[in-house]
């Protein structure tokens, strides 16, 4: 099933049916239980009636059973025979014997019997031994029961026995086998499992089709932000955004996460789209410069200026390499880890700044940790693009300092130029962004210098920020987490 709405039906019905039949199940067991335990009272009644009238000697052709409610009874003595049953008993079973026919035996109210004379052995009292009261006993303890069958003047029937034993005057243990009928056990577990079975399957159809028609609905919106993102990917016009329900749930929120993302994907797309043409656009000056410079070189080479052919060179390969580490770091590349100590990479870039025009003076401290975990050659290439700003806007001075701060390591790197507006001081981190004064003062800059020092020192934990220096110009603040 590839739809989720027929998923959910399916399953929602599957645990319903199992719920139900398990309930239905517990529902028929307690209820024949209950039936039957109150078969069985009935017929533990029955067997010690019976019982009673046996351990006061009452003669077994006298006994009162209960036919008439329906209560076959079978008496048997020590040795399982048969000594009395209830009227029309025909057959019998689960009692222990399937015998209903009395077998030949004394009376219960009988003493050692009559004198030849037909004289009892009584002194006159002529009663025949039937009917005095003797000294016998019903067994307290529980019955036994179990289930049977028993035919009663030709209906067969099922039946719940109950059997008692009981103790006559005379010493003679006899059992008495009560049954009462299951039949209205029978009748109520029948009736509960056919109604069960009916409807049951009506209500798994319920079931099935209130959970078709609320996940449905439910998934509604997700099925139009599913047109809305096929519409886009048709059309790539990434301004679209998906519909946002009005509910807070999973939905609504997946909603407005795919929206975020459209706008990041948005962003992202503009920005390279931006990036792609400032980067032709710088590319193209470089470029048509030194072909200029060629051309004239092949056609008159004593004009070819090939300082000034070197000199384009050099920038556009220094533009071909700032591309390529900003092309790196967009696409994810993860610097290294190596443990390096930024006090020594400070000095190490600044003793081969030669041909600044204004000398940058540096403040490490002798003592302190200066280690942090990166790429080389990505860290010197910051700081290497901080002392370039910072030369291209100094009027005297420039200087780099470090100190220890909060976990990590900040290299400050100060100027004494006009600074930064407070206002421009984010934008100055955007690609091929320069300042008005700075296109008069950097003829050769591009505007990725401080775009890849910040994406660095993103890509390494820090944060590059910049203020006003106090001595009137821009401090830029790097701030790299230490090595431990």
């Amino acid at each position: 099933m590839r739809s989720v709405r027929a998923r959910a039906a399916l399953g929602a019905t599957v645990v319903v049916a199992v719920a139900l039949v398990g309930a239905g199940l517990a529902v028929l067991l307690v209820l024949r239980a209950n039936l039957t335990d109150q078969a069985g009272l009935q017929a533990e009644v029955a067997a010690r009636e019976v019982a009673g009238q046996l351990a006061l000697d009452v003669p077994y052709d006298r006994l009162e059973m209960r036919e008439e409610e329906d209560h076959p009874v079978q008496v048997t003595d020590e040795d399982g025979r048969v000594v009395a049953v209830s009227k029309d008993l025909e057959a019998i079973s689960g009692t222990g014997t399937d015998q209903v026919e009395p077998a030949s035996s004394p009376a219960a109210g009988s003493s050692s019997g009559s004198d030849d004379d037909g004289r009892d052995d009584d002194d006159g009292d002529d009663n025949g031994g039937h009917g005095i009261p003797g000294r016998g006993e019903v067994d307290s303890g529980d019955p036994d029961f179990s289930n049977g069958t028993a035919t009663v003047d030709g209906d067969t029937a099922d039946y719940r026995f109950a059997s008692v034993r009981a103790t006559t005057s005379a010493g003679v243990t006899l059992t008495v086998h009560a049954g009462a009928p299951l039949a209205a056990e029978q009748e109520a577990v029948g009736t509960v499992r056919g109604a069960m079975l009916i409807g049951l399957p009506v209500l798994l159809l319920v079931v099935a089709g209130v959970t078709w028609l609320v996940t449905r609905r439910a998934l509604r919106p997700v099925e139009g932000i599913r047109r809305e993102m096929a519409a886009i990917t048709a059309s790539e016009d990434l301004r679209r955004r998906v519909p946002e329900p009005g509910s807070r749930d999973e939905i609504a929120r997946l909603a407005r996460t795919t929206n975020e993302t459209l706008t990041a994907l948005e962003a992202s797309v503009d920005r390279q789209r931006r990036f792609v043409a400032d980067a032709s656009h710088e590319l193209r000056s470089p470029i048509a410069s030194l072909r200029t410079q060629l051309e004239v070189g092949a056609a008159h080479p004593e004009l070819l200026d090939v300082p000034g052919a070197v000199a384009d060179t050099v920038r556009l390969q220094a533009l071909a390499a700032d591309l390529l580490l900003l092309a790196r770091l967009d696409a994810g590349e993860r610097p290294g880890r190596t443990t390096l100590d930024l006090g020594a990479l400070v000095h190490e870039e600044v003793s081969q700044r030669t041909g600044d025009r204004i000398p940058v003076a540096v403040s490490v401290p002798d003592s302190g940790a200066f280690e942090v975990a990166g790429s080389r050659g990505q860290l010197a290439r910051v700081i290497g693009n901080l002392l370039d700003n910072a030369e291209r806007h100094a009027e005297r001075t420039v200087a780099v300092s470090l100190r220890a701060e909060r976990g990590g390591v900040v290299v400050e790197v100060t100027d004494d130029g006009a600074g930064v507006p407070p206002g421009e001081r984010e934008r100055i981190f955007e690609r091929f962004v320069r300042l008005d004064d700075a296109r008069t003062r950097d003829e050769g800059g591009a505007g990725l210098g401080l775009a890849i020092a910040r994406d660095v020192a993103a890509r390494h934990g820090g944060r590059l920020t910049v203020d006003g220096a106090p001595e009137g110009g821009a401090r830029f603040g790097l701030w790299l987490p230490s090595a431990g």
